[in-house]
């Protein structure tokens, strides 16, 4: 089989089916059968319902790398979905995969993020280590399973089996279940249908966790960049963005700040996105799969980064972890950040009433591990602003976030 059978010869926007692509007719199903929907395929209808769920809204002000009021221009984790969303959908086209599958898992894979990005998390995680600890990934599958609760006949938001999987295995095969938060989200669905967590996930899960990948490296580049913590020539010597930034800077051309950081991102994602296709593709020919279940029994990853590339973009995230993410103003705003979150598992914990009316009645049914949960449910779910104002109400000092 050829490298023209899995796309090669396609010229941008065009899209031909393929045998090893997600199939919304062949989906496995969902938890509580629905009848179809007459308009759109079962991922066009995942991703409809993720666009309207109010976690997803809530994601317009919860953090990226800068709080929100620190501002207008960076990222949130709304925007970061979105841009994740377009990457995933070129990539998907061009393998000729579903693309609708691979944009539904890039707008959801954020869902479970607390407020304050990593920061949130951390304060999160360590506040429940006595009680199976915080993981934003199991928390997405969680959200869509069960918090969501709008619908008459469920709770979540009872998407396909292939999506549910797909957020399962965001960071590919689940080694050892026993452990895994997200193993032990799963495992409240019925056992035929279980998500085969050892295996891995469809192709179109695979683009859209590169997607991300390209997504946050261009972008917490593109934010660091404009936020002062980091200027272009730093960058001339780190692996991908230095030569980019080295060729846009010495082609004689005086550009302005602004335009020269954005020649730079926008050609890093073109590099980081060509290499995916070429290196997948490649892949593709050599396993040569006939069915979407052919992905998911490989013994490795068919969306992939050539190891050149990999290397580079490895070597570029702990540019930015040590430059950016770790900087002194980062780490103080995150420090009280965190502070914030503490704050409040502990109050909402030593004191259920405080929680809002629709969260009271399964607080008395609870206590130890089971209301911990509840709050770090209800905490994971707060925006930044949510968080900051609940802790004016709540305390005598909240921390600026400055």
């Amino acid at each position: 089989m050829s490298a023209n059978d899995y796309g090669a010869s396609l010229r941008p926007g065009e899209r031909a089916p393929a045998l090893y692509a997600a199939s919304g007719i062949g989906s496995r199903g969902r938890e509580f059968p629905e009848a179809e929907c007459p308009t759109r395929s079962p991922f066009q209808r995942d991703r409809d319902r993720i666009i309207h769920s109010t976690p997803f809204r809530r994601l317009l002000h919860k953090t990226q790398v800068f709080v929100y009021h620190e501002g207008d221009h960076f990222r949130t984790r709304l925007t970061h979905s979105l841009e994740v969303a377009q990457i995933a959908r070129t990539i998907a086209r061009q393998l000729c995969l579903d693309e609708d599958l691979a944009e539904t898992l890039a707008l959801a894979h954020d869902l479970g993020h607390s407020p304050f990005g990593h920061a949130g998390e951390r304060a999160l995680d360590r506040i429940m280590a006595a009680h199976g600890g915080y993981d934003h990934n199991a928390q997405s599958l969680k959200v869509v399973m069960r918090l969501e609760r709008k619908y008459r006949g469920f709770d979540g938001l009872n998407l396909t089996w292939e999506s549910l999987e797909g957020l399962a295995k965001h960071n590919g095969p689940i080694a050892d279940p026993m452990v895994s938060a997200v193993a032990k989200v799963a495992g409240l669905l019925p056992t035929e249908f279980g998500l085969s967590l050892s295996e891995y996930a469809s192709a179109e899960a695979q683009v859209a966790a590169l997607a991300d990948d390209i997504a946050y490296v261009s972008h917490d580049t593109d934010d660091g960049l404009r936020a002062g913590l980091i200027d272009l020539d730093e960058l001339a010597e780190t692996p991908l963005a230095g030569p980019l930034e080295r060729r846009i800077t010495g082609e004689g051309e005086w550009l302005e700040a602004s335009r020269a950081i954005y020649e730079l991102t926008r050609a890093m994602i073109t590099v980081m996105v060509g290499d995916c296709v070429q290196e997948s593709r490649r892949r593709l020919v050599q396993l040569a799969p006939g069915s979407p279940d052919d992905i998911r029994h490989a013994d490795c990853a068919v969306i992939a980064f050539s190891d050149g590339v990999a290397a580079d973009i490895k070597g570029l995230k702990a540019f930015l972890f040590e430059r950016v993410y770790r900087h002194d103003r980062v780490m103080r705003v995150m420090g009280d950040a965190e502070k914030v979150v503490e704050d409040l598992f502990q109050l909402y914990l030593d004191d259920p009433g405080r929680l809002p009316e629709a969260w009271q009645e399964p607080v008395s049914a609870r206590s130890g591990r089971r209301l911990a949960r509840l709050v770090a449910d209800f905490v994971a779910g707060m925006t930044d602003r949510m968080a900051i104002a609940e802790h004016r109400r709540l305390f005598d000092a909240t921390p600026e976030l400055r």
